[in-house]
């Protein structure tokens, strides 16, 4: 049986095989974790093997990457390498999860494990771990530091991604600038401490100064940043202590959830959302039976999938004819249908933190809502429920203690804001030069105060 270098299992995110130090990854019997981060040097070589072994096959298989799966053979193309992930398990050998996509629009994430010097690895082994966001197996760790495979039916919480109660960790948010020609403006989360999370600001290493602005409509705190040339190249590195605690339903006030009825750019209400939220909804006398109905439906109608167009924008309409994408586009749904039936709903944004490892790397932003009921809200989390059927009913009502939330809310408003208008949601910079959006990439990574075995 094979056994997992490290556990990654952040069920938040989408690759639930993954090693200790930094991401999915599995080992055979008698193998060991390492015990911290991989060198960072280790991270591009490792990326470039793995990309070279699924270009060549690519050409030799005739166009797609050839995989046998349960009897069939599948025929797929390159999605994304996970570089957040991307291990070195020891000497000459290496780990790399990927997600690559079937001819029918099916999305699998699989494990590739490598040996040999940098710039010189063969892949040994290649597993299907996941279809669709969802595993096929899970693991656990022994007490000789081994790992074992454990279906997922019957798996403990803290296996499947969360943490009850409350958690702790340092989370580090860092912002690669590119090369900078002109003036350039951008825009970062400064998460903020409420009833259920205290955040803690340990230091803001930048090339330049910063200003702290604020969004009056969700309250949330916002980093600008004015940058010029000199800035080019260089890295936003940000620390927080966070302390956080398990969210389940809770009071809140009538006249302020009234706000969150009102469309948003990409959730607005519709005819169409009229109607098939009146449908689902049919003979649900009560708020929360309709809201759980409206839950169930989104599972059924949508299938997690981040590959080709229109994904990860939150953008509902999208989601209602596309019946794909990530957590904004399962949330951005929900919502449209919830306010279509005057049910107040909200979206929240931030990073889900591995349950079952105590570093590493975070794989990048998740989305979350609440839905208001009976004088409450009520958490949701419907793209993890959707991952984990098993969880479907904890995810209805609660939100594990392993996140912490950048910001609330979409079209957030702020002066001076972006030229491009109303940020849709704010999780990842935003950044413009010559007043032109350019991407700046991330890195989450996170260090657990206390273990939570």
């Amino acid at each position: 049986m094979k056994l997992l270098e490290n556990q990654y299992l952040t069920i938040l995110s989408i690759a639930a095989l993954c090693i200790v130090i930094a991401g999915c990854a599995e080992r055979r019997a008698g193998d060991r974790a390492s015990g911290g981060p991989p060198p960072e040097e280790f991270t591009p070589l490792i990326e470039a093997g793995i990309r070279k072994h699924i270009q060549e096959k690519t050409i030799r298989d005739g166009g797609y990457f050839k995989l046998n799966y349960e009897g069939k053979e599948l025929s797929l193309k390159l999605v994304r390498v996970h570089t957040e992930y991307l291990a070195n398990l020891g000497p000459e050998r290496h780990f790399a999860c990927v997600d690559l996509v079937d001819t029918r629009g099916d999305v699998y994430d699989v494990d590739f494990f490598l040996s040999g010097e940098p710039g010189s690895m063969v892949v040994t082994e290649t597993t299907a771990h996941k279809l669709n966001g969802q595993p096929f197996y899970t693991w656990e760790q022994k007490k000789d530091n081994t790992w074992v495979r454990v279906p997922i039916e019957g798996a403990a919480k803290e296996l499947l991604g969360i943490i009850g109660g409350e958690d702790e960790f340092e989370f580090r948010y860092r912002a690669f600038l590119p090369n900078i020609k002109g003036p350039a403006r951008m825009w970062l989360p400064l998460p903020v401490s409420d009833r259920f999370q205290k955040v803690t600001l340990k230091s803001i290493d930048a090339p330049v100064g910063h200003r702290v602005l604020t969004e009056e409509q969700h309250g949330n705190k916002v980093l600008f940043f004015e940058l010029g040339p000199e800035a080019g190249g260089k890295t936003v590195d940000i620390r927080y202590h966070v302390e956080r605690v398990e969210k389940a339903a809770y009071t809140g006030d009538p006249e302020e959830a009234k706000k969150h009825l009102v469309p948003e750019r990409l959730v607005p209400i519709t005819d169409e959302f009229r109607r098939t939220a009146a449908e689902v909804t049919k003979d649900k006398p009560t708020d929360i039976m309709k809201a759980r109905a409206l839950y169930d439906h989104v599972i059924d109608h949508l299938r997690y999938a981040k590959f080709g167009k229109g994904w990860g924008k939150g953008d509902a309409q999208f989601a209602c004819d596309a019946r794909k994408g990530n957590c904004t586009d399962y949330h951005a749904y929900f919502i449209a249908l919830a306010r279509a039936v005057n049910i107040p709903a909200r979206f929240a944004i931030g990073a889900g933190i591995p349950s079952s490892r105590d570093n590493g790397g975070v794989n990048g932003y998740h989305c979350w809502v609440e839905f208001y009921a009976d004088g409450k809200w009520w958490p949701v989390d419907i793209s993890e429920a959707d991952k984990y059927s098993a969880l479907s009913t904890y995810y209805f009502g609660h939100h594990p203690a392993n996140r912490v939330e950048f910001t609330r809310g979409r079209d957030l408003v702020v002066t001076p804001g972006p030229a491009s208008g109303p940020i849709n949601f704010l999780a990842y910079p935003v950044l413009e030069v010559n007043g032109k959006p350019v991407k700046a990439p991330i890195k989450f990574t996170f260090t657990r105060s206390r273990s939570q075995a």
